[in-house]
């Protein structure tokens, strides 16, 4: 299959291409050193830092907290937030960095993320979102998007999604991305907030058909590049989480079957190697090993050899003084004999 047969969003995937595919925001996951990763996987993928709050951008150790490699881009830097003048400030500091993009939390439910009046429980106040998402068009000219839930609690979906959708597209919203589920504010972790509310992509789908101009991604359960595919007969993008961490060789198949593009590197053992470079480096800087290499452990899934890449990987990175040697050391222990890659099986989708 070509990319010209590849299924096209009502409103035409090539408008809204930058949208097209992305790895979620992830707590404790999508730092900078897995997005330096995942970049040797996928040029065209977009990617997202963890949610990174209002302030500790404004009053953190900016390098730190925010900095990113160059490498990583395209990148966009999703804040938590719910005071339109402090999420104005943190957007400015933001651009200032060198961001593409400025995303807003509406969708995390944890119970420390609600107790600052913010993530989740904003899809009940959706004319705040509204003033936070104006504010911050007013400060930059980086495009300002929200990523929300289809509703939280005992909200009828279908308004609560619209409702919100309505309000921010009103005050300048450039874009937006729809977890598929209901959020529980009570009652569930946030683990079970990505499992156990159902999917309503139907719902998510009837949004993007009655806003065709607007680029809406939707994410939740995606977890195969099949799926993407998928759902890009309906949607501008697709956001991946979970899968692309767990499972970053999906990441292989994005360029060649999203974008009719070749892989930056044909196969996992090419990335590992591709990503030396970048952990030498920040070896050099004092990193920790184990910092980086907790990233690349879900690397050949069914390969002869994967479970001793992880066992000396979880054992020996977390050593004091650990070098690259130690992932040169796994990456011999995976068998090379299996034939068909990721990105050969792409080819073949595409043929």
């Amino acid at each position: 299959m070509t990319l010209s047969q590849m299924p096209q969003s009502p409103s035409g995937a090539a408008r809204h291409e930058s949208w097209r595919f992305s790895v979620a925001p992830m707590m404790d996951w999508s730092d900078r050193h897995c997005r330096s990763f995942h970049r040797t996987l996928s040029r065209r993928a977009r990617l997202y830092t963890e949610m990174v709050t209002t302030g500790a951008v404004i009053h953190g150790v900016r390098e730190r907290i925010i900095g990113f490699d160059a490498a990583e881009h395209p990148v966009a830097v999703q804040l938590g937030g719910s005071n339109p003048v402090e999420l104005a400030e943190a957007a400015r500091i933001c651009e200032a960095e060198g961001y593409h993009e400025i995303n807003l939390n509406c969708g995390c439910p944890s119970d420390r993320v609600q107790e600052g009046r913010f993530g989740a429980c904003l899809m009940q106040e959706p004319d705040l979102v509204a003033e936070c998402v104006a504010a911050m068009k007013r400060a930059v000219a980086l495009p300002v998007t929200v990523k929300c839930r289809i509703g939280v609690d005992d909200q009828d979906p279908e308004q609560a999604l619209n409702g919100l959708a309505d309000a921010v597209l009103a005050a300048g919203c450039d874009g937006l991305i729809v977890h598929a589920r209901k959020a529980w504010l009570k009652g569930l972790s946030p683990k079970e907030n990505r499992e156990i509310p159902p999917l309503d992509y139907d719902l998510v789908h009837r949004l993007k058909a009655r806003l065709p101009h607007v680029p809406i991604s939707i994410n939740g359960g995606i977890a195969t590049i099949e799926d993407c595919t998928r759902e890009l007969a309906f949607m501008d993008g697709v956001m991946v989480g979970r899968a692309a961490y767990h499972d970053p060789e999906l990441l292989l198949s994005v360029d060649p079957v999203l974008f009719g593009e070749a892989a930056p590197v044909p196969d996992a053992f090419a990335a590992v190697e591709a990503f030396l470079p970048y952990v030498e480096r920040k070896l050099a800087e004092g990193v920790a090993l184990h910092s980086m290499t907790r990233h690349i452990l879900g690397l050949f899934p069914g390969r002869p050899g994967a479970r001793l890449w992880r066992q000396r990987l979880s054992t020996e990175a977390v050593k004091r003084g650990a070098g690259i040697e130690v992932i040169r050391d796994a990456l011999a222990l995976v068998s090379r004999d299996q034939p068909r890659t990721r990105v050969a099986e792409a080819a073949e989708a595409r043929a």
